[in-house]
C-alpha cells in the first residue's frame, strides 16, 4: 500500500483529534475519581509524557513532508494493520475501565484491580497499544527515523510510567497480577476472578 502525503497528514490529524478527545475524557474521569477520594501519583513525569506524544505526531508530519521517505507497499500495509490493531486494543482497555480510565495515575485507596477484558492477559494493554502505535504510525508512510527515535524514547518513558503506576496500585495489585505479563500476552491459560478498580492510568 502506498498512500499520498495528503492522506497521511489527514490520518495524523485524526490521531491528533483523538488525543484531544482522550484528554477531555481523562479530565472528566479525573474529576469523578477525585470526588471519590482518589489520589494522583507520578504527576512529575506527566507533562513530559504529554509533550512526547504531541511531538510524535509533529515528527511524523515533518518527516513525511520534508524528507519524503520512500514507501514500501507491503511494509506500509503491515504498519497500517498494526496501527489499527493498536486502536482496537486501546479502546478495548478504555471500555473495560469505563469512567475509571485516565491518562494520569489516579488511584483510590484500597481499590481492587480489574481483571476482565484485556487485563485477563496483560497488566498494561494500553501501553502495548502505544508501543505498536509509536512504530506503526510512522512506518505507514516510511518514516523510519521517527519510528526508531520515538520507539526508543517511549521505552524510557514507559519504564518510568509503569514503575510509578504499579507502585501506586499497591500490594493488592501486585498479588493479583504477579503472574500476568506486563506487555506481551502469555500462551499459558490462566483463570483470574473478576474484580473492580477505580483507576489504572493508560495502562
Amino acid at each position: 500500500m502506498v498512500i499520498s502525503l495528503a492522506a497521511y497528514l489527514t490520518l495524523l490529524a485524526a490521531l491528533a483529534a483523538e488525543r484531544i478527545v482522550e484528554l477531555m475524557l481523562s479530565s472528566r474521569n479525573a474529576r469523578w475519581a477525585r470526588a471519590r477520594g482518589a489520589i494522583e501519583y507520578g504527576a512529575a513525569h506527566y507533562p513530559a509524557m504529554a509533550a512526547f506524544h504531541a511531538l510524535f505526531i509533529v515528527s511524523c508530519a515533518a518527516e513525511a513532508g520534508l524528507l519524503r521517505p520512500l514507501q514500501a507497499p507491503l511494509l506500509g500495509s503491515a504498519a497500517l494493520s498494526g496501527a489499527l490493531l493498536a486502536q482496537a486494543l486501546r479502546y478495548w482497555a478504555v471500555s473495560t475501565l469505563g469512567r475509571r480510565w485516565n491518562t494520569r495515575i489516579i488511584v483510590a485507596p484500597g481499590a481492587a484491580p480489574i481483571t476482565s477484558g484485556p487485563y485477563r492477559w496483560l497488566r498494561h494493554p494500553n501501553y502495548l497499544a502505544v508501543v505498536l502505535e509509536m512504530f506503526c504510525v510512522p512506518m505507514i508512510y516510511g518514516c523510519w527515523r521517527t519510528a526508531l527515535v520515538f520507539s526508543a524514547g517511549n521505552a524510557i518513558l514507559l519504564r518510568v510510567r509503569i514503575k510509578a503506576e504499579e507502585a501506586a496500585l499497591g500490594a493488592q495489585y501486585r498479588e493479583r497480577f504477579n503472574s500476568v505479563p506486563r506487555l506481551l500476552p502469555s500462551l499459558r491459560r490462566r483463570s483470574v476472578p473478576s474484580l473492580t478498580i477505580l483507576r489504572r492510568g493508560r495502562g
